[in-house]
């Protein structure tokens, strides 16, 4: 069983970066709990941790003692940049130590996942003495995910659309660098075709979640079949997010 940490980075008293209308530990955060709720619906063979799910203070060595006591195998953390620039960028240990190569080997995998599925202008691949990369006891990586003070990726980072496609995008990065097992969802490829004028979508398995309208003859590739939520039925779509599975809004097909 793999053991994935994943640190929101900033919280509580410690907004983070802020610009834009954002703070930092509010976008770390969803992000995050985005994170989890993609590797525990797609994959399996692995577990996941949180450093925090809520609006919460924790200092960085509480953080990493976390990680190491728990005996993680991966951790990432996740962050917003500041600082008058644009698109992405990810870090590992600037220093020297036993597994430098295969920490940076895995950090590539994640990196490039995010880019192809952000699309978001590729910064590169850094090293730096941080904290969270720096005490953690297993191979390690911090995310940038776009800069809070620059107008476009401000304006991406308040879309939820937008900040599952970085949820995605690590979590099928780490699927890749961690050898985690795609889910059998389906016997074949599934599509549902909204047969409403509009309907909801939503960001979690949750009724409350609303995220986006989608209208009437739209398709959508189903990622995971009909499961039991609340009451209903729902399908999880290749952007992420969630949609009934109620015949009388949606029309299930294979091809």
């Amino acid at each position: 069983m793999t053991k994935i940490f994943i640190d929101a980075g900033h919280g509580g008293s410690d907004p983070g970066a802020t610009g834009n209308g954002l703070q930092e530990k509010d976008v770390t955060l969803a992000i995050a709990l985005k994170l989890r709720d993609i590797l525990n619906s797609d994959y399996e063979g692995h577990s996941v941790m949180l450093s925090r799910t809520t609006d919460q203070t924790l200092s960085l060595s509480q953080r990493t003692n976390m990680a190491n006591s728990w005996g993680a195998d991966y951790l990432v953390s996740v962050h917003i940049n500041a600082g008058g620039g644009t698109g992405f960028e990810s870090y590992t240990y600037n220093g020297s130590y036993s597994g430098k190569a295969e920490t940076n080997r895995l950090r590539a995998i994640v990196h490039n996942a995010i880019v192809n599925e952000t699309e978001f202008r590729d910064r590169g691949k850094k090293e730096a003495n941080f904290h969270m990369v720096r005490e953690s006891a297993m191979p390690a990586v911090l995310t940038e995910n776009g800069f809070i003070d620059n107008a476009a990726d401000a304006a991406a980072l308040k879309s939820d659309a937008f900040l599952n496609k970085i949820a995605r995008g690590h979590a099928e990065g780490l699927a890749s660098a961690l050898g985690l097992t795609l889910k059998d969802v389906n016997d074949g490829q599934g599509y549902i075709e909204v047969v409403v004028d509009s309907l909801w979508t939503y960001n979690t398995a949750n009724w409350n979640d609303k995220a986006v309208i989608v209208n009437q003859g739209e398709v959508f590739t189903v990622i995971r079949d009909k499961f039991p939520v609340d009451g209903g039925y729902m399908y999880q779509i290749k952007s992420g997010l969630y949609i009934t599975a109620n015949p009388t809004y949606v029309r299930y097909y294979t091809k």
